[in-house]
């Protein structure tokens, strides 16, 4: 048996300059890092001449091609595996929260499925091969931050350019400044899921007419990138999230709603510094940054919904567990 741990992620700015309509034309940028939450896959030998696929449903199926799970039926097929294989996926968060679920599910099961296999990969490999599956096979109209995020974990300054390369550029960080980011960071659900695909192919399609917006946004990461790296002013950091929440909004396309202003709001006048909705938008998780005196007030001014801890996961995917048989 093999178990992969791979990390969901959190991106603090840039997100939609990562888009291929955006990057084709001028480099994209985004900033963001990995989170403490994770994508486990398990694949383990099959007695039985099928495949048994199980995350919120089972699946057993006699060859690949009828797979209903597209991602799992890609994979195997790039990684030459089928049929003899039990697979299982087990999340610590669900899908549609904002979280790059989906990308962080792909490279987990590569990562486990090329290990099976007794292959080493690299998180390179990893993140431009989910890639291809997501974007080039399976042609979801996402873009490329969240594949490296998850194979490569940490604090990451992620550029897109015009030929589809990516440059992941770790953020030279202190201990303490993290711990302080850790420490003021807040991630309260919305109790609202979405249609991620839907939001982005609107975004995508709309950004011929928002491109001023979104060089906006990319200059915005790379700002916030100086003021983490070094002596770090994490106040700087904290008001650049605000304006970078600011602007994603004014892009439109559903990526906020009268209920997420709402409370965005009401976070900021009890204490909140800085703060978006994670992911594409239209629901999944608040971040927010706030001194920590300050958390109980938003909670309670917010009905104190449902919240995750959030910490920093400074490495990728990786395997955790792997048999001796």
């Amino acid at each position: 048996m093999i178990i992969s741990q791979t990390p969901y992620r959190v991106s603090f700015a840039g997100g939609g300059t990562d888009l291929p309509a955006y990057y084709r034309d001028e480099p994209g940028a985004v900033l963001s890092v990995a989170l403490g939450k994770h994508m486990y896959v398990t694949v383990s030998p099959r007695f039985a001449a099928s495949t048994r696929v199980a995350y919120s449903k089972t699946e057993i199926a006699d060859t690949i091609d009828q797979l209903d799970h597209t991602i799992v039926r890609e994979a195997l097929r790039l990684t030459g595996l089928g049929r003899h294989l039990e697979i299982t996926t087990i999340g610590d968060v669900p899908a549609g929260t904002g979280l790059g679920s989906s990308s962080t599910l792909t490279v987990g099961l590569l990562n486990a499925l090329y290990a099976y296999k007794g292959r080493v990969s690299g998180p390179e490999k990893l993140a431009q091969e989910a890639c291809d599956i997501e974007i080039d096979i399976l042609g979801k109209p996402i873009g490329r931050q969240d594949q490296y995020a998850a194979a490569y974990g940490g604090l990451n300054f992620i550029r897109f350019l015009p030929d589809d390369t990516v440059e992941v550029e770790p953020v030279p960080t202190r201990r303490e400044t993290l711990d302080e980011i850790e420490s003021r960071a807040l991630m309260l659900y919305t109790n609202q899921q979405r249609d991620a695909d839907a939001i982005l192919q609107k975004q995508s399609d709309g950004t011929a007419d928002r491109r001023g917006v979104l060089r906006e946004m990319a200059a915005l990461a790379s700002e916030m990138r100086q003021c983490l790296a070094g002596d770090a002013d994490v106040d700087g950091f904290a008001e650049l999230l605000h304006q970078g929440w600011e602007l994603k909004r004014s892009l439109g396309f559903g990526i906020s709603s009268a209920f997420v202003d709402d409370w965005y709001q009401k976070a900021r006048q009890y204490g909140a510094q800085g703060g978006k909705l994670l992911g594409a938008g239209g629901g999944g998780f608040l971040f927010l940054l706030a001194p920590p005196q300050s958390h109980e007030a938003i909670r309670d001014a917010l009905g104190r919904p449902r919240e995750i801890d959030f910490s920093i996961d400074r490495r990728g995917s990786r395997l955790i567990f792997i048999s001796d048989h």
